[in-house]
């Protein structure tokens, strides 16, 4: 059974949609920063729903079919992202969920999990590191050649930093090259499957542009983000691949770490995404329900 509607974020509508027995416990997956519902496979969602829940994504505010915000007259913050999931769950008269987040949708789960602790069932927290972590000065060195600070958690990958100072096009073929290097040189990267979503994420955004929004909200200043990881009381996994470029393993163990009795699974191999072939239900797998 799929369910598809829009549902009221304040003045904002967003994208939903529901998979699954409505009667069965929900499982809202967050997806990361400019990355629409679509993002998280097929094959996740099957597999989820195999295992005896339903399941909701959704597009973010400025992507996919989701509204598009003039941010520079109404800009909005991580909280506020975090705030539009909250709406999700309400559209669907849902009082709580087990909470799955991939990156910037991790650090949205994170923030749900720490500032709605009754809406949260469970906590997966995928690929992504603590909400209230400052990573400027990390990418202030690593731009500039500088070594790593000892004291703070580690730049992106060297293959990363490259992607991003080549400056390549925007377009499908720019998407498809920083898919490959989120996927990480250890396992095989599914090329079609990743250029097959990323088509579709461009055919169905009512403004392609407007995902670059959420780059500039990351930056700006979010005291909701400071709260302690230790507040949070669900019951957590962390999941993320010892081959992960944009954060790297230690990212993943710090939250494993603030967070009171996080269990942490490293799928050896993974990158950033799920990109590769059999991943997709290898990590539906671990997350907490």
């Amino acid at each position: 059974m799929v369910d598809v509607r829009f549902v009221a974020s304040g003045p904002l509508r967003l994208w939903t949609e529901r998979t699954g027995d409505p009667a069965l416990p929900a499982v809202l997956l967050i997806a990361g920063s400019a990355a629409q519902g679509i993002s998280w496979p097929d094959e996740f969602v099957a597999r989820l729903v195999e295992r005896g829940v339903q399941v909701l994504r959704f597009d973010h505010r400025d992507t996919g079919r989701s509204s598009v915000v003039d941010f520079d007259a109404h800009p909005y913050t991580i909280s506020d992202m975090a705030r539009d999931c909250l709406a999700v769950l309400d559209g669907h008269g849902l009082a709580s969920a087990h909470v799955a987040g991939a990156s910037l949708g991790g650090m949205l789960a994170q923030w749900l999990a720490v500032h709605a602790p009754t809406r949260v069932r469970s906590l997966t927290v995928m690929s992504s590191s603590p909400m209230g972590h400052d990573p400027r000065p990390v990418w202030a060195r690593a731009l500039a050649g500088e070594p790593a600070d000892p004291d703070d958690l580690p730049p992106p990958s060297p293959a990363f930093l490259a992607h991003q100072a080549a400056e390549l096009p925007p377009g499908i073929e720019s998407d498809v090259a920083l898919f490959r290097v989120f996927n990480g040189p250890v396992r095989p990267f599914d090329e079609p499957a990743a250029r097959a979503m990323l088509e579709l994420a461009q055919s169905r955004a009512v403004d392609p542009a407007a995902a670059a929004h959420h780059h500039q909200a990351v930056w700006l200043p979010d005291p909701e983000l400071r709260a302690p990881l230790s507040a949070i009381t669900a019951p957590t996994s962390i999941v993320h691949g010892d081959q992960d470029p944009l954060y790297p393993l230690a990212h993943g163990e710090a939250l494993a770490t603030a967070i009171p009795g996080a269990v942490l699974h490293v799928v050896p191999g993974m990158g950033h995404v799920m990109t590769s072939p059999g991943l997709p239900e290898e990590v539906a797998d671990l997350i907490r329900l």
